[in-house]
């Protein structure tokens, strides 16, 4: 029974726990224990994101919480360090059972750490820690390098996926006010697209909700499941029936216009998107929405948005554009760009990433359209095409608490010609006279001005944060965003 429950998923016999927290690292350092100085209390670490990404040089941090919910749920049994000793010397390591038997005993299981971090949602520069770690009882110093693996891979997706969109809702929002003279409506210009690329459910899950920061628009479910289940969010996104090339091909390429009749009978009202590349995109355009099925596109209490799959997206996207205008019509904006009549627009899902996104809009306002005719759906160039070094995030021990004293650490290796250079000391994050986040060790920082605020002591989460509040703190200039 006791195999059966700790191995729901496994397909053979004897199986280990999925969940056994001491499995949750790298297996190195089931070594380290021994390796810090005689006498060593306590260690304190920071994470950073240490470089730009491109142009992005300012890092959303979000995701912790997720990592926190899970490690409030967890405590050190008994069971599982009888579990993973054996297990562990097979791998070639002798565990360090009388730590873990310490956290046991007298920590009821629970992780004695303290945790202090940005608030989720604040926006900062690259070089600027987001998260201290520091063990609360001396006899677990080695616990915090310990769980870096778990703690840095919980903080660099979720924070450079909401970084990454933050990026793209913000180039968006830019280029609208110029060509539309106002931003209306940017918050369901970026779609998220992306879980059928994530590598996993729970990558899905936590890169969905982190765009969802940004936007609220997304067909990735899982993202609306993790923004409910961690941050207490309603209903974090929002979605509109639309086809794909299996419907739209059923009836072979003679019933595709028969298809896209069907479809819109099918939903009188409300937006609706449309793949129409199938066979021939501007077919589709002129003969098929803007002729044929033109009345019904203006007749319905609703949008049409036409969905090109294909080609140069640079190139096809105005040609769209221009023919929908051709056979719908358009105004031109007081900015004199031309908007597409409102019963029509266009969504680019195809070969869309935060490069191609700013050529796209670029070459649409290079010919006087208006970025209020696009949005985009943002696919594998959302949660999947990023890494640890997109922003080369990275987790060091700073400071080590020996002889009665805390001493400085830090790594600043020659070949890297100080691109890995670490800091010194324990390290804290302030908000300057100009608004802006700057790094600070702790020391030199005045009394209640460290950012990095306690999130997580001894196995219970201390500051609850609510989606809406990350939402306002990420769009401060969006009052109505964070509600």
């Amino acid at each position: 029974m006791k195999d059966q429950a700790i191995g729901a998923a496994a397909l053979f016999d004897n199986p280990v726990s999925f969940d056994n927290l001491i499995f949750d690292t790298d297996s190195y350092k089931l070594s380290h224990f021994s390796q810090y100085p005689e006498g060593t209390k306590y260690v304190s670490s920071y994470v950073e994101p240490r470089r730009a990404w491109g142009d992005i040089d300012q890092v959303m941090f979000f995701g912790l919480q997720i990592e926190l919910a899970k490690l409030a749920n967890q405590a050190v049994t008994q069971s599982m360090l009888e579990e993973a000793t054996p297990f562990l010397k097979a791998h070639g390591f002798d565990l360090f059972i009388e730590g873990w038997q310490y956290i046991i005993d007298v920590c009821d299981g629970r992780l004695p750490i303290l945790i202090e971090a940005l608030p989720e949602g604040t926006l900062a520069p690259v070089s600027v820690p987001q998260l201290r770690i520091e063990n609360t009882d001396p006899n677990c110093y080695w616990l915090v390098s310990y769980l870096e693996t778990r703690l840095l891979r919980a903080i660099w997706y979720g924070s450079t996926v909401a970084s990454l969109s933050h990026y793209v809702v913000g180039s968006i929002r830019e280029r609208m006010i110029l060509t539309d003279g106002s931003d209306a409506g940017a918050e369901f210009k970026l779609h998220d697209f992306g879980a059928r690329g994530a590598t996993s459910y729970e990558a899905a899950g936590i890169g969905g909700a982190a765009h969802l920061v940004n936007s609220f628009g997304t067909d990735t479910i899982a993202g609306l499941v993790y923004a409910r289940n961690y941050y207490g969010a309603d209903m974090a996104g929002f979605s509109i029936p639309a086809s794909e090339h299996s419907t739209m091909t059923a009836a072979g390429e003679a019933g595709e216009l028969d298809q896209m009749r069907r479809f819109l009978a099918a939903n009188p009202s409300g937006l609706i998107a449309c793949v129409s590349d199938s066979y021939d995109m501007m077919r589709a355009v002129n003969d098929y929405w803007g002729d044929a099925l033109r009345d019904d596109v203006l007749a319905r209490d609703g949008v049409l948005i036409v969905r090109p799959d294909s080609g140069d997206p640079v190139q096809i996207v105005p040609d769209v554009i221009e023919a929908l205008m051709a056979r719908f019509g358009y105004s031109t904006t007081a900015q004199g760009f031309r908007l597409l009549n409102d019963k029509v627009r266009v969504i680019q899902g195809d070969g869309v990433d935060k490069g191609s996104i700013v050529d796209i809009m670029d070459a649409m306002m290079a010919r006087g359209q208006a970025i209020g005719n696009i949005a985009f759906g943002m696919g594998g160039g959302l949660l999947q095409k990023v890494n640890r070094d997109s922003f080369g995030y990275a987790m060091k021990a700073s400071a080590i608490y020996y002889g009665e004293q805390w001493h400085d650490v830090f790594k600043d290796p020659k070949t890297a010609n100080g691109s890995k250079t670490s800091k010194k000391g324990k390290q804290g994050a302030m908000c300057s006279d100009s608004g802006t986040f700057v790094a600070r060790p702790a020391a030199n920082i005045p009394l209640g001005a460290d950012a990095l605020a306690p999130v997580f002591r001894d196995g219970a989460i201390l500051n609850l944060q609510r989606f809406g509040d990350i939402r306002a703190r990420a769009w401060p200039d969006l009052p109505g965003f964070g509600a």
